[in-house]
């Protein structure tokens, strides 16, 4: 709230978006088609071109073992959850400057939590 005679500081981070429902089913197929070539998400599955996602949600960013990852990644410290994800997902490059994730992001809201709703099933 801003009284007469405030400045709106603070109005563009008290706009951050609340991570919609989202549909696994939906989620597993953009990830088959976007995400699959370069992860894995089975439990022991093995690292490709990015880390294996088995596990994700509550994890630090840049900590699965034998992954090499970028110093900007490993000094982001963000634990992966539904709203963190949810960011990440939009705009890797921005989330992580100097992550070496290719992907543009997700720019459609719904995709996102798609993608995040299948990954909180298959990565558990």
């Amino acid at each position: 709230l801003v009284h007469a005679g405030q400045s709106d500081c603070t109005a563009s981070t008290a706009a951050i978006m609340s991570v919609p429902a989202g549909d696994a089913a939906k989620g597993a197929k953009i990830f088959k088609v976007k995400c699959a070539t370069c992860h894995t998400y089975d439990k022991g599955g093995a690292s490709k071109t990015g880390p294996n996602l088995y596990g994700l949600f509550g994890r630090k960013s840049g900590t699965v073992e034998g992954y090499s990852y970028t110093q900007a990644n490993r000094d982001k410290g963000v634990v992966w959850g539904d709203d963190t994800l949810f960011e990440y997902l939009e705009n890797p490059k921005k989330y992580i400057p100097g992550t070496k994730m290719a992907f543009a992001g997700f720019k459609k809201p719904q995709e996102r939590a798609d993608v995040i709703a299948f990954l909180k099933e298959a990565t558990q």
